[in-house]
């Protein structure tokens, strides 16, 4: 049974901006603390933003954006929370704009967040100790909460993190059942113990390969992994009981995989692995395509790439080949990429692979087409598009892509992303109006006047689907993965139908020694294992970018976790397992 009021605690604080460490675009954001005691506090998500106010759209289409000061956390009643904010701009000024007004989110378990109307300030004390005395709450939903008080649960003090930091923060009490759903939710997830049957009988070696360990993780998720079994103590032409032990096989792949990488897609086909990615040692001219019979070899020290698509002053290819992926689209496969002519200016084209051909042979490629519209002009007339993607869902198909207006000018509209659906007999013309999907609203997607919403990629599980996309700087340790989710069955054309985490879900935060993890792609394993592959640096203060790849795994909720370093997907020390075999 739960308790309430015994120093369980949440607080609710904003950070010093620390440029070059963690920007106002981050620190001028909500952050969570738990605490057991009330004095005590310990941070949650690695002590990175939950809660991120959304800048506005000007008349001019351009992004004002928005950071948060002095939130105040209350209870509204019935288990339910509030949590409001000032506005700030990104240097920190007075927000005119929301002059006389606060930010208001409400919440029942500090994982969601439902952003509010905003309140009259003037009709609120956020001093500690006043009540909000006749003020009327009035929440989205049309609900009307009276005579709530900041008193005494918004009172602001001080606090040390379990860090060393101080910060000044508002809390209010939770019971211990919020507090602990709360840790589960937003500490990193990691592997506590590795089991395999304690007997198994067989009268042969085969059937033991087939016998896997099953690694259970800190909130009581599980995975199955292969076990590589030492046999040698076994007579299988003997009866009798025998002892083996084995390793259970990691999934550990080094980082970084290769230098001078952005963008990197994965392919399995026909037997082989095909690695293709912006080629940043060739300065971004042409498409290169690696191939071996395993994804390490792709990586192998020497291996081969070959040039299938050069600079060409017929064709007009010339600069920004940027971001090309394999697709399988009705049964044919595809490469969707951006190229600039000598004018730069990248533009999302594709081109098919001819009957019999090979991926690394340039004559077994199509000529690149220009994506067009539904009425056959071009994609765009007015502004450049790139970081092209395909998905099918409940029957349908989609392109979704990222569309930038005045890039470097002070009229930018920031990069966003589109989707629309196509044919897949002809998927480089659309069949419907494009729809806008999402804008850089949030300042973990718009850090220092990066404004990105690029690079979008996507999985479906369990009747899921879900579209990972980039924000921050493209090669630097701001960049981030943020999140899309629909049912697959869905109208994706229809935003109602998409939820946008408020937060990102892989950080500089997320995994110690990459920076900047983003712009990714996903794979499945021989084993059966979803696999995301991205681009990051090695060093806060690094702009060189490279490859990575770690498994994703699925916690106790069904979340996909982006975050698990190969340490706290197999604990190194619990990989070794034993069994008897009867034989």
């Amino acid at each position: 049974m739960s308790r309430e009021n015994t120093g369980f605690s949440v607080m609710v604080y904003t950070r010093t901006p620390v440029p070059g460490e963690y920007p106002a675009g981050l620190a001028q954001s909500v952050h969570l603390a738990v605490s057991g005691d009330g004095v005590h506090f310990r941070p949650l998500n690695q002590n990175y933003g939950v809660v991120f106010a959304q800048g506005t759209i000007r008349a001019d289409d351009t992004i004002h954006p928005k950071g948060v000061k002095e939130p105040r956390v209350f209870s509204i009643g019935e288990g339910r929370y509030g949590i409001t904010g000032v506005s700030v701009n990104e240097d920190g000024s007075p927000d005119e704009e929301m002059a006389g007004k606060m930010f208001y989110w409400t919440t029942e378990d500090f994982i969601r967040f439902r952003e509010e109307e905003s309140l009259d300030a003037g009709k609120i004390a956020a001093e500690a100790g006043q009540e909000i005395s006749g003020a009327i709450l009035k929440l989205k939903s049309g609900e009307v909460c009276e005579s709530v008080s900041f008193a005494p649960q918004a009172v602001v003090s001080c606090f040390t993190l379990e860090s060393g930091e101080t910060v000044t923060g508002s809390v209010v009490s939770i019971d211990e059942q919020l507090y602990d759903r709360m840790e589960q939710y937003w500490s990193r997830v990691y592997n506590c113990s590795v089991s395999v049957p304690e007997t198994v009988e067989t009268d042969s070696p085969e059937a033991l390969a087939d016998v896997k360990a099953t690694l259970t993780y800190s909130d009581g998720s599980r995975t199955l992994r292969r076990v590589a079994w030492d046999i040698s103590t076994v007579n299988f032409g003997r009866s009798g009981i025998y002892e083996i032990s084995g390793t259970v096989q990691e999934i550990r792949y080094p980082f970084p995989l290769a230098e001078g990488y952005g963008d990197p897609v994965i392919l399995s086909w026909e037997g082989r692995k095909y690695y293709i990615a912006t080629n940043d040692n060739k300065n971004d001219i042409g498409l290169y395509v690696r191939e071996a019979p395993t994804v390490d070899g792709l990586f192998a020290e020497g291996i081969t790439e070959h040039l299938i698509l050069g600079e060409d002053e017929k064709r007009n290819l010339h600069q920004t080949f940027w971001a090309p992926e394999f697709h399988l689209i009705g049964g044919e496969l595809y490469i969707l990429f951006a190229v600039s002519g000598r004018v730069w200016g990248p533009q999302c084209h594709m081109m098919r692979l001819k009957k019999g051909g090979r991926i690394t042979d340039p004559d077994s490629w199509t000529d690149p087409v220009r994506v067009r519209r539904k009425d056959g002009s071009r994609l765009s007339e007015d502004g450049i598009t790139l970081d092209m993607t395909y998905l099918k869902a409940g029957g349908r198909s989609y392109l979704v892509w990222s569309y930038r207006r005045h890039i470097g000018s002070p009229m930018d509209t920031g990069s966003m992303l589109y989707i629309a659906e196509t044919d897949e007999r002809t998927p480089w013309q659309l069949t419907s109006e494009p729809v806008l999907l999402t804008r850089p609203l949030y300042g973990w997607e718009n850090v220092d006047g990066t404004i990105n919403n690029e690079g979008p990629y996507a999985f479906q599980a369990d009747g899921k689907v879900y579209l990972t996309y980039s924000g921050g700087s493209a090669n630097a340790y701001t960049y981030v993965l943020g999140l899309l989710t629909a049912n697959a069955d869905d109208d994706l054309l229809d935003m109602a139908n998409w939820t946008k985490s408020g937060y990102p879900v892989l950080s500089y935060y997320s995994v110690e020694g990459v920076y900047g993890p983003g712009h990714n792609s996903f794979y499945t394993d021989e084993d059966g294992n979803l696999m995301i592959a991205y681009h990051g640096e090695t060093s806060i203060d690094g702009h060189l970018r490279c490859v990575g790849i770690r498994r994703v795994h699925f916690d106790a909720e069904g979340r996909p976790r982006f975050d698990l370093s190969a340490d706290r997907d197999l604990d190194p020390a619990l990989n070794r397992v034993h069994m008897k075999v009867i034989v």
